[in-house]
């Protein structure tokens, strides 16, 4: 069995048992997360992670571990931007708080699967066409400009958001009460309800998401041999995205310049697709980038707070 193989197994392993455990004591039916649950499960996940990376660095060696955790720590700081939205989204359809892990559940899945194909179509490309990493690397920057330059006034909207509409004219809706039920009958006719739209919203908009963080971490890792490290690194990330809601959940006006950091990630690493053919900087230089860049967004967002409260 090669070194490979293994590693694949391992994963696969660690998932399956992760999946099970986030199904069977994670996902009650009718119960509330606390704050303090939440913030256990988190670092539950983060150990998780890290010590699939020390099973790497054992296996395939430093580089390789350090390569994981940049596109680790690169999608687990999207992933926090992403909340903020799926915290919009349970606001606006008022989904009881009972109803959110369930949600968050079903909408993790549905993340992990479009991941999986994304990840397999981008190394496939990459593959092939060495010219799409200069793509990858323009519409990485091009979002970045745009995350950095949105104001306040330009919210995620859901009710004006495509995802919603499509929905709304796809699917046979309700706005009747679902006392948690994703479909009710009603004259013997199927009919979807908020819950069911909420779970779909959630699917649609982590493709959006997905074509921000695919490229990214294809900048870090761009040999397609690695393919493992990319879904490892993302289905990790992921994983954790449910925890880190509920950590997060109500915390969503207490980091204003986090966008700005993320756009600044974004921007870096956009930039470094372009010029990798020229000039070639180390993993370490991107993972350190990722950590000032989401750390130092956080920390001065919880100053500027603290300098308007005094």
């Amino acid at each position: 069995m090669s070194t490979t193989q293994l590693v694949y197994i391992v994963f696969s392993a660690v998932l399956a048992l992760a999946l099970v455990f986030d199904l069977g004591l994670l996902s009650k039916k009718n119960t509330v997360v606390s704050l303090k649950t939440a913030l256990i499960q988190t670092i539950f996940w983060v150990a998780l992670s890290f010590s699939f990376c020390g099973f790497i660095w054992f296996e395939e060696g430093k580089q390789d571990a350090v390569r994981y955790v940049s596109a680790y720590l690169l999608e687990w700081s999207l992933s926090i931007d992403n909340i903020f939205v799926f915290i919009i989204i349970f606001s606006f359809f008022k989904v009881q708080a009972t109803n959110y892990a369930r949600i968050l559940l079903l909408g993790i899945l549905m993340a992990i699967v479009f991941r999986i194909i994304f990840i397999a179509l981008g190394s496939e490309l990459v593959a092939r066409f060495e010219w799409v990493m200069y793509i990858f690397g323009v519409f990485l920057i091009y979002t970045g400009i745009k995350m950095f330059s949105s104001k306040e006034d330009d919210e995620f909207d859901p009710e004006s958001n495509w995802a919603y509409k499509f929905v709304k004219k796809m699917l046979p809706t309700t706005d009747e009460e679902p006392n948690g039920k994703f479909i009710i009958f009603k004259n013997k006719k199927m009919l979807f309800t908020s819950l069911a739209m909420v779970v779909v919203m959630l699917g649609l908009i982590d493709i959006v998401f997905a074509l921000d963080s695919i490229p990214a971490v294809f900048s870090i890792i761009p040999d397609p041999e690695k393919k493992l490290l990319i879904y490892s690194s993302n289905i990790f990330a992921v994983l954790g995205l449910r925890s880190l809601f509920f950590l997060l959940n109500g915390a969503a006006n207490k980091f204003p310049y986090l966008q700005q950091g993320i756009a600044i990630v974004l921007l870096f690493i956009g930039a470094k697709m372009l010029i990798d053919k020229w000039v070639h900087l180390p993993v370490w230089v991107s993972l350190a980038m990722i950590v000032i860049c989401i750390s130092g967004s956080i920390f001065y967002s919880l100053y500027e707070q603290q300098k308007t409260v005094a």
